[in-house]
């Protein structure tokens, strides 16, 4: 492109500095890590277990995407921990990719991005883009014997939870460790329904909802942070009465076949329902403290 200057002569379009700055470090994060999310979208993330690996990657690419004019016309004051941190997160990214060892091939990024951000800008803006960084770990797949070692006990959890609960309410339901018999059908309670995975997905949910609300109240933010965890347990909970009311009522085939799928919306929409319910009681209790401890000051001042 061109343009036309006072004496009529045409010029060159000069490059944006923010392209001429920031493409190359894109450049090489794409090259890096494309391939990743190909090889993990073919294996991996086809999976029911790990299906939230895209959604996690979406939006950590748009709160970066919302965040770039600001680390964009921050001061630079690159840090010197940038360059060793770089070097370590392309070191991680080699031996995961050589080696096929995902937790590490998935989790340089997050250093790797680090780093970058250190070279160019410096600490201001790693402190800006902290947010998007900390939602990566949740798109990291955990090694296999971790995650089979804290699976079992929260599925037998759930199990159990889920058993009482119906039998409380009149249905003919027993248990024998994870598997559910309602009526003449028997359930395996599946890692998928109950697992770790989906407690960290659940996680994710309840802390993206925390950054997009922003409460001013530190006592809402914490606690709402702490119940999250009881919150997803009550999710998955109520997943697994889904499915087993719907094998009951509808047949092993509704069970397993589309309901099945439906059952993954109604684990989601559920946590987000409790969340803001939570947190609208948390709201009211907040408010009550604060009106109590005005109260109690203005009392204290009166007399």
């Amino acid at each position: 492109m061109n343009q036309t200057a006072q004496n009529g002569q045409t010029l060159p379009v000069q490059p944006s500095p923010a392209i001429a700055e920031w493409f190359p470090v894109l450049i090489g994060l794409i090259a890096l890590y494309v391939p990743t999310w190909i090889d993990l979208s073919r294996t991996i993330w086809a999976t029911e277990a790990q299906a939230h690996g895209p959604i996690i990657l979406s939006v950590a690419l748009w709160f970066f995407w919302k965040q770039r004019l600001v680390i964009h016309e921050m001061a630079v004051a690159p840090s010197k921990a940038g360059w060793p941190l770089f070097i370590l997160g392309l070191l991680l990214y080699a031996i995961g990719r050589s080696q096929d060892i995902l937790f590490v091939e998935v989790g340089s990024q997050i250093i790797v991005i680090a780093s970058l951000l250190l070279i160019v800008r410096g600490w201001a803006a790693l402190g800006t883009a902290w947010f998007p960084l900390f939602f990566l770990l949740f798109m990291i797949p955990l090694p296999g014997a971790f995650v089979d070692a804290l699976t079992m006990p929260m599925k037998m959890a759930v199990s159990y939870v889920s058993e009482n609960v119906l039998y409380w309410v009149g249905y003919p339901i027993s248990r024998s460790g994870v598997i559910l018999q309602i009526g003449q059908y028997k359930l395996l309670v599946a890692d998928a329904c109950a697992g770790l995975q989906t407690l960290f997905t659940l996680e994710a949910l309840g802390l993206l909802y925390l950054n997009i609300v922003r409460h001013d109240s530190f006592f809402r933010n914490v606690a709402l942070a702490i119940l999250i965890i009881p919150i997803s347990f009550t999710a998955n909970v109520i997943r697994v009465m889904v499915l087993t009311l719907i094998t009951y009522h509808l047949g092993d085939e509704a069970g397993q076949g589309f309901l099945h799928g439906f059952a993954g919306m109604v684990l989601f929409i559920s946590a987000l329902l409790l969340i803001m319910g939570v947190d609208s009681l948390l709201q009211f209790i907040d408010k009550r403290w604060c009106s109590r401890s005005l109260g109690s000051a203005t009392g204290g001042s009166q007399a």
